[in-house]
């Protein structure tokens, strides 16, 4: 049987009660029914994911991200990371700033806690060294 995967993006979860005067009042779960019964009736086999930031639900205190190509590129990114509220770290491997200018522009940077690029692996593991120190800071007070 033939495969179809739709992808849904970022706050899409939220749908039905996210601005319903924009969106509509159908919630995700709704759509991918009507979805799913299209795709039967074509005799094709249907899957659906959708991509979130899932930190409010884990109860997370502080988020590291490296948004690669996203970070230059999205602004779902961004609303989904406003929409969190949670404090974040950027990070890149390579130094943005050596490479094409397109990749100089971050939609994340101005809203992040901090940034860290250009030091490969190093760069994760200071931004988790500082996420780590700023957690603790915050439930030592």
């Amino acid at each position: 049987m033939p495969s179809l995967l739709v992808l849904h993006g970022p706050n899409l979860q939220a749908l039905g009660a996210r601005e319903p005067v924009l969106y509509g009042t159908l919630t995700l779960a709704a759509i991918n029914e009507r979805l799913v019964t299209l795709a039967v009736r074509s005799g094709v086999a249907l899957q659906v994911y959708q991509s979130n930031i899932q930190a409010k639900e884990q109860h997370t205190d502080f988020i590291v991200i490296n948004p690669a190509a996203y970070g230059h590129t999205s602004i779902a990114l961004r609303d989904a990371l406003l929409a969190v509220s949670i404090p974040f770290i950027e990070v890149h491997l390579s130094n943005t700033y050596a490479r094409e200018s397109f990749r100089q522009r971050s939609y994340l940077a101005d809203i992040a806690t901090g940034v860290i690029i250009g030091l490969g692996v190093q760069s994760y593991e200071l931004a988790v060294e500082a996420a780590c120190q700023r957690i603790n800071n915050e439930f030592s007070q």
